[in-house]
């Protein structure tokens, strides 16, 4: 039985990760502990309090006591909002707390995007543009080419939460750039297991989306790299890229 855990701030979308375990398949588990959000806006500050040390620490804690294979911080804004080396030092922070492999929600798109092989890609955010300019910059620190972004301007993860599966779908679309191998869409708050498929069928490429770049790191750190289908072409072609990786 692999044990992938998550760290999800609040409430909004962490009802994608039932779906996604029902898509995965038996032997998987994807244990879900929600970290403290005093306040739910997409503001720096703000989102610098909801990844402090301390608020990580006692969800990493519990994921440690529900044995957890691996730990991943599930919030793109709450980590790359802190750099490339502060939102390494908040994983390693939390991988020493839960006492297993962890990595973050920022960490597994990159991770992503280089399993695939891409090296261009496009930015469809919900944050306001400040905050989407920051995690164009985090991409750009890995090497990885933003030949476009934008912000839809949503300040809070609750309002985000709400956006049905043809918005998103449009939503995606409309922040595609020709030159881009894949669009990304980052924010946990936004439910995407469903459309996975019809996402990258609508825009004929790769889109990868936040709680399921999320998923697919907490497996690949536990160890089960095994293809999925219905995922996207991240679980289809990224799975098998990573296993041979592990190699």
């Amino acid at each position: 039985m692999t044990i992938a855990g998550f760290l999800y701030p609040g409430h909004s979308a962490e009802d994608d990760y039932p779906v996604f375990a029902g898509m995965l398949g038996p032997g998987t588990e994807l244990r879900v502990v929600h970290t403290l959000m005093r306040e739910d806006a997409h503001r720096v500050d703000a989102l610098l309090d909801v990844g402090s040390g301390e608020v990580l620490a006692e969800g990493a804690r519990e994921l440690r006591a529900l044995g957890a294979d691996s730990a991943v911080w599930a919030c793109t804004s709450g980590s790359f909002v802190f750099g490339w080396e502060g939102a390494a030092e908040q994983a390693e922070a939390v991988g020493r707390e839960a006492g297993c492999p962890s990595s973050s929600t920022s960490f597994a798109f990159v991770d992503a995007v280089r399993a695939l092989g891409h090296s261009r890609v496009a930015v469809a955010a919900t944050y306001p543009d400040d905050v989407a300019e920051r995690f164009a910059a985090f991409l750009g620190q890995a090497g990885i080419a933003v030949e476009a972004w934008a912000g839809r301007g949503i300040v809070t993860a609750a309002e985000v939460g709400t956006l049905p599966p043809a918005e998103v779908l449009e939503f995606a679309a409309a922040g595609d750039h020709p030159d881009a191998e894949a669009v990304l869409v980052p924010d946990t708050a936004l439910h995407t297991a469903g459309v996975l498929d019809a996402l990258e069928e609508r825009l004929g490429k790769t889109v990868l989306t936040a709680n399921q770049v999320s998923v697919w790191q907490g497996l690949r750190l536990a160890g089960d790299t095994a293809p999925r289908e219905g995922l996207g072409r991240l679980f289809r072609v990224g799975a098998a890229e990573a296993a041979a990786q592990r190699t």
